[in-house]
């Protein structure tokens, strides 16, 4: 269970971060008041852009879902899964998540913390025993300009509340350039048939790339975590996540793998010359392995991720089931990389400028730096991963929307036009 003390100074920062929301003020389509809604022919924009990407070979297609109020003012499919079979997109078209994977992992996460199997102090060692020796790379530079690692101690232990904010010290060997992340290449991390037990210890033998709490790092944080949670409730991660989060939402396309031939079919595809989505590893659904890669390997459909979406927009509950309590959910909501954490940013910092970071979830806290500053409202939740899935939680105006597409490389640009559009349809 979560510690009284914890709680209290979880719902302190929570009240100071909603103080500081109500003066801010911009122009543009940022911080649009409450009670807006979509004007159909702006949103009509929408569909020009992506019927552009898919006629100029960009993309083999993507879905677009738009809902307020509990009521769809937006739903359309663009393109195909397959430039090969011409197969044309629906909601039941499979996509793989990449770290759109790590939401669905938070929010099971969460649970058990509220079932009080784990709680955001345990130390990770509690679970798995080798972290307790892990140390920490620091990069020492010689006179020469060569660099050297040396390996410190950490200064305290690693907790379950850094893995789910990534303040851990884990990382990722395929971006960056600093020796930690080089020696996650070198050890082949992914190399043979493993699952989230052996992944564990083969993490716990790599150098930290800093302190515990130090810095917010991008990295195998929810892998770990995973495992934290499998050792706790004693199952496999994907009974737990079906148990908890995907049967009771009405999930039946979620999930790591896909077997069945005529589900098979269903998979999108990038097209051909955008197939490297750059993470290190090769993510083929089709292909049955031990690992459960819960930071990247989900694979969802539209009829799915709605659910869950919907599920976030209301506070964590859906068709009155209850997933999440709320003082739950406002907990995992709660910025916990803000100034008074202690947490630094550096500049792969991908929750992005005006953003916090919750319980596995970017939540917008200010405008942040850009003049004007990019749309949306404060409250905001959010994430996408590497494949161009992209999702927006919009509480203040009662609206989400999910991108499900395969585009590794134009995905940015992909995600930035979208959210541009999407807002300057709304009118009050």
């Amino acid at each position: 269970m979560i510690s009284q003390s914890g709680l209290r100074a979880l719902a302190c920062g929570a009240l100071v971060s909603l103080g500081a929301m109500s003066f801010a003020r911009a122009e543009g389509t940022y911080e649009i008041p409450a009670g807006a809604h979509f004007n159909q022919d702006k949103l009509a924009k929408v569909t020009e852009f992506f019927k552009n990407e898919v006629a100029t070979g960009k993309i083999a297609g993507a879905t677009v879902l738009i809902r307020q109020h509990g009521k769809s003012v937006y739903h359309e499919a663009f393109g195909v899964q397959d430039v090969a079979s011409k197969a044309p997109i629906t909601d039941k078209t499979i996509f793989r998540l990449f770290s759109m994977s790590k939401a669905i992992t938070s929010v099971v996460a969460v649970q058990l913390i509220e079932d009080g199997k784990i709680k955001l102090d345990d130390p990770v060692s509690k679970y798995i025993p080798s972290f307790a020796n892990v140390k920490v790379g620091v990069e020492k530079k010689a006179d020469d300009g060569t660099k050297s690692l040396e390996l410190v101690p950490p200064t305290r232990p690693m907790t379950v509340l850094d893995l789910m904010r990534h303040t851990s010290g884990i990382t990722y060997g395929f971006y960056g350039d600093s020796l930690v992340r080089k020696a996650y290449r070198e050890a082949n991390i992914y190399a043979g048939d493993f699952d989230l037990a052996e992944f564990a210890e083969r993490i716990a033998k790599l150098p930290l790339h800093n302190q515990p709490g130090a810095l917010w790092q991008y990295g195998h944080s929810t892998d770990i975590l995973a495992r934290v949670m499998e050792i706790a409730a004693g199952k496999p991660l994907i009974d737990i996540m079906r148990e908890k989060l995907l049967d009771p939402l009405g999930m039946v396309d979620t999930g790591f793998f896909v077997t069945a031939p005529e589900k098979q079919k269903l998979l999108a595809q990038p097209v051909p010359n955008d197939s490297d989505f750059r993470v290190g590893r090769i993510n083929d659904p089709t292909v049955v392995k031990k690992i459960q890669f819960a930071s990247g390997g989900m694979v969802t459909t539209m009829a799915d991720y709605e659910r869950f979406a919907q599920m976030l927009l209301n506070g964590g509950s859906l068709d009155g089931k209850t997933i999440l309590k709320p003082e739950t959910f406002k907990l995992m909501v709660t910025d916990q990389v803000g100034p008074t954490s202690g947490v630094s940013r550096d500049y792969f910092y991908f929750p992005g400028d005006g953003f916090g970071f919750g319980l596995g979830l970017a939540v917008r806290t200010d405008p942040g730096n850009a003049k004007p500053p990019p749309p949306g409202d404060l409250g905001e939740l959010k994430w996408d991963g590497a494949s161009g899935c992209y999702f927006v939680i919009d509480p203040k105006q009662d609206m989400f929307f999910v991108l499900l597409e395969q585009t590794p490389t134009e995905r940015q640009r992909v995600q930035r036009t979208l959210k541009q559009l999407v807002y300057e349809a709304m009118e009050k």
